[in-house]
């Protein structure tokens, strides 16, 4: 907590509040009791300058480029660390040692599998259902299987809870990949590591052994690293009111991937991945900067920008990386590729883009390594929601523990009739 106060001047009468500060990051006035003491309400549509909650888990800066989750910079997370790893560390705060990263791995693998009725569930979409709309129903369903995981005053059901939702995540999303294309559900294996089990199941089939290529099962790992957890966005804000509210932890996530599911939000790396396959070769870029330029020209630069980061997004540095080495293991020579690299250089260097703070997203390299593992594009927000349950299950998981915590209750500025009487339908 700071020592210093903010002053309110509001109808001649002068009201103080606290500062509070946080470990790293701007500071924060405490407005808790202004309408007690004002009558007066913010104003702050989209919450930009509105701290909701205390956090400890995510911290962004986006006009220096940085995201640390507890502290650790993603770039070396991405580079050094493994999801598993990355999921204990934003659930209970610490990078485990060797013995408790083995035991977590453990647990989160013996968590795998499906209630075998859910596969009977899954038959009830149409075989066309985008996979966001199977997810969120199958998600969402999980509490009414696991009963003896929905008290969220128990802590110890809430860390089951947590846990089955991340172990059964890519289970829920691969099938809803293969039911989607007619193929088979396949049972996950517990030999295999949490993203090695998801590219099989996705990818294999029951009439042969499925290969694992280490250096695909590496990229997808980082891929998850890069959207584990980003703070307050939409998704993880949903999941945080819906979890207000004591909703159990199922339901809570089902409405984080419902919010992920909008194209503003999850939708960017498809996006990205189309603008690229339109401009089609390299030297079309130069016609699609100058459109980008024009403000008559509705388009847009999809994968650069971003609402947050007013810097190079530190995603897309190891997403670049990343691209390259499943492009190298596989053997690609996509022409998507060489626009991707050249329009970003391009970009970099153009006075438009720099003056803007244009700079590439995480989403813009994202689709196209997707796509090139083989990924149809309605599977990409699939990916994002797969990764981000961790977040939000820390997330819920904190808002659950914090004693300041209250239901939400966002106010309005009415600008609606004011109070008039009603009259009767024979009398209008």
């Amino acid at each position: 907590m700071s020592d210093t106060t903010a002053k309110l001047t509001l109808g001649g009468a002068d009201t103080s509040y606290a500062v509070r500060s946080g470990s790293i990051g701007p500071d924060v006035i405490d407005i808790r009791k202004l309408y007690a003491s004002t009558g007066a309400f913010t104003f702050d549509p989209g919450f930009m300058s509105t701290a909701a909650c205390e956090s400890g888990l995510t911290y962004i800066d986006g006009d220096e480029g940085v995201l640390l989750h507890r502290g650790y910079p993603i770039g070396q997370l991405a580079e050094q660390s493994s999801f598993m790893e990355v999921s204990y560390l934003l659930l209970n705060g610490e990078l485990p040692s060797k013995d408790e990263l083995a035991a977590f791995s453990r647990t989160i693998t013996r968590h795998t599998m499906l209630h075998e009725q859910l596969a009977t569930f899954y038959r009830g979409f149409r075989r066309d259902a985008h996979p966001m709309a199977i997810m969120c129903g199958v998600v969402g369903a999980l509490s009414a299987f696991y009963h003896d995981s929905t008290d969220i005053a128990d802590p110890h059901q809430r860390m089951v809870a947590s846990h089955r939702l991340i172990a059964k995540m890519p289970t829920i999303a691969a099938m809803a990949y293969k039911y989607s294309i007619g193929q088979p559900f396949l049972y996950p294996r517990n030999d295999l590591s949490y993203t090695a089990n998801f590219l099989r199941m996705t990818f294999g089939v029951p009439a042969e052994e499925y290969y694992v290529d280490p250096a695909i099962e590496r990229a997808m790992d980082r891929i998850f690293i890069l959207h584990a957890d980003h703070e307050q966005n939409a998704s993880t804000s949903t999941v945080r009111l819906a979890g207000s509210s004591g909703a159990n932890p199922f339901a809570c996530i089902a409405a984080g991937i419902a919010c992920l599911w909008g194209p503003a939000h999850g939708g960017a790396n498809e996006a990205a991945l189309n603008m690229l396959r339109e401009i089609g070769r390299p030297e079309r870029i130069p016609e699609f900067i100058a459109r980008a330029k024009d403000k008559n020209d509705p388009f847009r630069l999809m994968g650069f920008g971003h609402r947050v980061y007013k810097n190079y997004d530190p995603r897309a540095t190891v997403m670049q990386q990343t691209l390259r080495e499943v492009f190298e293991a596989l053997k690609i020579n996509d022409p998507v590729f060489d626009v991707a690299i050249q329009l970003e250089e391009m970009a970099l260097n153009d006075p438009y883009f720099i003056e803007k703070k244009l700079f590439p997203n995480v989403d813009f390299y994202s689709g196209v390594i997707l796509s090139a593992i083989g990924f149809p594009t309605e599977m990409f927000t699939v990916l994002f929601a797969l990764a981000r349950t961790v977040g939000w299950v820390a997330q819920w998981n904190e808002m659950i523990s914090d004693p300041e915590q209250k239901i939400g209750r966002p106010r309005q500025l009415y600008t609606g009739p004011v109070q008039r009487d009603y009259v009767p339908v024979d009398k209008r």
